[in-house]
């Protein structure tokens, strides 16, 4: 491991299940290569961006299609019935995590990512958001809820395009590991996109 510490920005949405993929790729080519790179998430709150919270059903269909031809080792455990109502709190929560340290910070936001991807948690709901503040000893306070807003404006200003986008010292990649388009019917199509994952890894790896 370098002495060098390399910090890779996400700007991204706790329930969107693109990012749960993405996140999930870095992480797993982080551990086999001799770099210390972290994952600084940022709120990219979708609810915010689209003006009103994401559908379960419309959710599922992704996770559906994201099992069926990308990540069949993932979404284990998702249960549209547990959807959460909203990302704002546990958004929060994370940048309360971040506040500590980037170490606690980058474990709580993969931990809220599987609680409602691979456990079926409702992270809207208090008394789960109360398990990972305790697991992780973070004190959420009101400013967290600021840093929620404060990410998302300057996301705009930045130029994200969705959840998840990314910022490397090589420049930008919006969700970089996935092609995803639908046809003239509205069909989800994803394939992993080989090449823009090759760039990406090389912009924080290489």
């Amino acid at each position: 491991m370098t002495d060098e510490r390399l910090t890779i920005e996400v700007f991204a949405d706790v329930l969107c299940p693109f990012t749960h993929v993405g996140m999930r790729r870095l992480v797993r080519m982080r551990e086999s290569v001799p770099r210390d790179v972290v994952l600084w998430v940022r709120a990219w709150p979708l609810e915010l961006v689209n003006g009103e919270p994401l559908d379960a059903g419309f959710v599922a269909d992704e996770v559906s299609e994201l099992r069926a031809q990308v990540a069949p080792d993932l979404f284990t455990g998702f249960d549209p019935a547990s959807f959460p109502s909203t990302s704002l709190p546990s958004l929060a929560l994370t940048a309360a995590a971040y506040r500590r340290d980037q170490a606690t910070g980058e474990s709580v936001a993969l931990a809220l990512r599987d609680l409602v991807f691979e456990a079926g948690r409702d992270i809207s709901d208090p008394a789960v958001l109360e398990e990972v503040a305790a697991r992780f000893g973070i004190d959420a306070q009101p400013v967290d809820a600021d840093t929620v807003t404060a990410d998302h404006d300057e996301g705009v200003a930045r130029g994200v395009v969705g959840s998840p986008h990314f910022f490397t010292p090589e420049g930008s990649f919006f969700c970089p590991s996935l092609d995803v388009s639908r046809d003239d019917d509205g069909e989800l199509h994803v394939r992993f996109d080989q090449h823009g994952f090759e760039q990406f890894a090389d912009a924080c790896f290489g």
